[in-house]
């Protein structure tokens, strides 16, 4: 057969034509707000973090050894020790979906997405808590990636656009547009009627279209709508003032810092995050260290080989120290976002740590084997959204299959732990169940996400 000759095949120039400005639709990083008046509340926000850190952490040197409030704080977690009545670190979750997938565990970290070659990722649960708390503020949402990776996920499982500058981060922010707001209502008004004429071509493309185009098309038509509500209340936000901010905190954050000081950039993607927060002008954001192979190296350490490098270590102890101290740095970074939020008050004299849940993790847990067990998270926050923080939360003594870890005769950790890492002791216990905790806690009305199976008491 002829397949040219059937009637319902589309000139791809002709489609990608018609189809060309929404493919991108994405990139319209919008604000999806209210109008001024709207915008009044009587009590503090709710609000929510969630920061990634690639290729798992060196186990032996994180594991916490002792389940409920009498732990001692491992090696890597010692810098989150002065935080320990508001954090609580969790052992023996899993992604179930990533089990058999050795990389790309970011794309499906807060997701709980299945990965497949013909699987199309689902919507992430900082995309589901903006769904709640966007109408409240200019921006939905706040996507931070070293390498421009994001974590967030829409609903139609397109990953969203990340920043990575911190001057544009500020400046998206804190600025007014370029061009005055004329310009940018302008701008948005053009994009509009974009995609209305998009719109009447696409529903002639559809008439020719067979059954799997038409799904895959159904997609990206429900992209435009929520382009065009996002143009709208954009359009909308641009008559209300932008949040005045002190000259300390300006200086602060309106910085780039090269990469060669680590530190620095994380300190300030942290601050303009709290910044944020403050001014509500968001409440969820998300901020990714690096994906599984770009996670970037760290010099001024001592650490000039990339995160991926130091995780196939093969029991070699110099890249074993180093993975150490990478995790270790990443730790002192996350301690310092805490005790931001904890100084830090919102506009209603409230610390924004009580209001804000603070996730800081990743989706592998032993890089060298690519083990996706026994995940490395922390839970930080929200002690006014309920959650009660001060033991360490183990699910691999749930299970009774557990037989304790693997110690040595002076109570360390032996090699034989990267079992647990790599396979699940609780099948039952999935990292769903905690981000169903999280949207829960921040008023999203759901009894699960993704694959959870329960929801883990806090």
């Amino acid at each position: 057969m002829n397949y040219l000759s059937q009637s319902w095949l589309i000139d791809r120039r002709h489609a990608l034509k018609a189809l060309g400005s929404f493919i991108s639709l994405p990139l319209l990083e919008c604000m999806i707000p209210l109008r001024a008046a709207e915008n009044i509340v009587t009590k503090s926000p709710r609000r929510s973090a969630f920061i990634y850190l690639a290729n798992g952490v060196h186990s032996l040197n994180y594991q916490i050894l002792t389940p409920g409030r009498d732990y001692q704080f491992s090696r890597s977690l010692k810098p989150l020790e002065k935080h320990r009545e508001s954090i609580t670190p969790i052992s023996g979750l899993h992604n179930p979906g990533t089990l058999s997938h050795h990389h790309n565990c970011i794309n499906f970290w807060l997701t709980g997405g299945k990965y497949g070659p013909a699987t199309r990722n689902t919507i992430s649960v900082d995309q589901k808590i903006a769904e709640l708390t966007a109408p409240h503020t200019r921006y939905p949402s706040l996507e931070i990636a070293i390498n421009q990776e994001s974590l967030a996920w829409s609903a139609d499982g397109v990953q969203l656009p990340a920043m990575r500058r911190c001057s544009e981060i500020f400046a998206s922010l804190f600025e007014e547009p370029k061009g005055g707001k004329t310009a940018q209502r302008r701008a948005l008004r053009h994009k509009a009627s974009i995609l209305d004429a998009n719109l009447a071509e696409v529903r002639r493309l559809e008439q020719k279209m067979g059954s799997e185009d038409k799904g895959r098309l159904d997609q990206y038509l429900t992209s435009v709508r929520e382009a065009e509500i996002r143009t709208k209340r954009a359009d909308t936000w641009l008559d209300t003032p932008l949040p005045a901010l002190s000259d300390a905190d300006r200086t602060r954050t309106n910085r780039d810092i090269p990469q060669t000081k680590a530190g620095d950039y994380f300190r300030t993607v942290y601050d303009l995050m709290v910044l944020a927060f403050q001014t509500d002008v968001t409440r969820v954001a998300t901020f990714s260290l690096g994906g599984e192979g770009q996670a970037i190296a760290i010099p001024e350490i001592g650490v000039t080989e990339t995160r991926h490098q130091l995780s196939h270590h093969g029991g070699d102890t110099v890249f074993m120290e180093k993975l150490t101290k990478y995790d270790t740095f990443a730790l002192e970074q996350f301690g310092y976002f805490l005790t931001r939020l904890s100084e830090t008050k919102d506009l209603h004299g409230k610390p924004l740590l009580g209001t804000t849940m603070a996730l800081f993790g990743s989706g592998m847990s032993y890089g060298h084997s690519h083990g996706n067990a026994n995940l490395p998270l922390v839970l930080a926050g929200g002690s006014d959204l309920g959650l009660r923080h001060g033991s360490h939360l183990d699910f691999n003594r749930e299970s009774k299959d557990f037989k304790g870890y693997a110690l040595d005769t002076e109570g360390a950790l032996t090699p034989a732990h990267y079992q647990i890492c790599s396979r699940p002791v609780n099948s039952d216990a999935r990292m769903s169940n905690l981000l169903l905790l999280m949207a829960q806690r921040m008023g999203v009305e759901i009894d699960m996400f993704a694959d959870s199976n329960k929801v883990v008491a806090l």
